[in-house]
């Protein structure tokens, strides 16, 4: 909603003085858009996570502890922690499984008996979600657990790339995922350009660059698409297996 408000046609122009803060949630926010947020309107967005089943925003960003780009730190009421695969505590800094625990949690899903065993330990929820904690206690998504890629045998987080690549002038919107080629696992970004882009090879290797500059070497796409749009749910979200499924 943040991005396509501001590539309205005279967004600049428009006078949101009523406003005072801004709030996010249900997809994360990248800081490019939260930088060009602030410098248009004047206004700060703070961003967070929750989910249904918690029926509350869990990990937040406040105006007394804000960092853009990330989801912020966990909200007084509730615990959160992020685990490895086999269900042990990770090093701070290594992205993991988040876990949440708070008294608005679901009690079950409604006749999904073992979804319910799989998503509940004890009072502890499941999210689906890949975090990683800093040495501030800021919490940075990494991406859905299933929408995770692994290139070359490392793990790769879409979210890091799309949010690269969303800095870039020409870039509006990307996506990005894992596709198989020949039996190997590459990266692939959608991108939607601006007004007064085209696509072309030559931007294609300037975006190949321009991830390869400011990530580690393997974590750029392979393949770049020029799209007008991306598929979406009703509520905006990106659905990222669409984009595979036609990969």
């Amino acid at each position: 909603l943040y991005n396509a408000i501001l590539n309205q046609p005279g967004a600049k122009n428009r006078d949101l003085s009523s406003i005072r803060l801004c709030v996010s949630a249900a997809e994360p926010l990248p800081a490019e858009i939260w930088r060009r947020w602030k410098e248009t309107f004047g206004l700060v967005i703070l961003d967070g996570i929750g989910s249904t089943e918690m029926l509350h925003i869990y990990i937040s960003n406040t105006t007394k502890a804000l960092r853009p780009g990330s989801s912020g730190r966990p909200v007084p009421g509730y615990e959160v922690r992020i685990l490895s695969p086999e269900g042990n505590p990770v090093p701070q800094g290594e992205a993991g499984d988040l876990w949440v625990k708070g008294d608005s949690a679901l009690a079950f899903y409604w006749h999904q008996h073992q979804k319910t065993k799989s998503s509940l330990q004890g009072e502890w929820f499941y999210t689906g979600d890949r975090y990683r904690v800093d040495e501030e206690g800021f919490y940075w998504y990494e991406g859905r657990s299933d929408d995770m890629i692994k290139v070359k045998g490392l793990w790769v987080s879409p979210i890091e790339i799309e949010n690269v690549l969303v800095e870039h002038p020409a870039v509006r919107e990307a996506a990005v995922v894992g596709v198989q080629v020949e039996g190997l696992t590459r990266i692939k970004a959608f991108v939607i350009l601006r007004e007064g882009y085209t696509p072309s090879e030559e931007l294609t290797l300037e975006l190949q660059n321009w991830c390869k500059s400011r990530l580690r070497p393997y974590q750029y796409p392979e393949f770049v698409s020029y799209v007008e749009d991306f598929p979406r749910t009703a509520t905006g979200k990106v659905q990222r297996f669409r984009l595979r499924e036609g990969a």
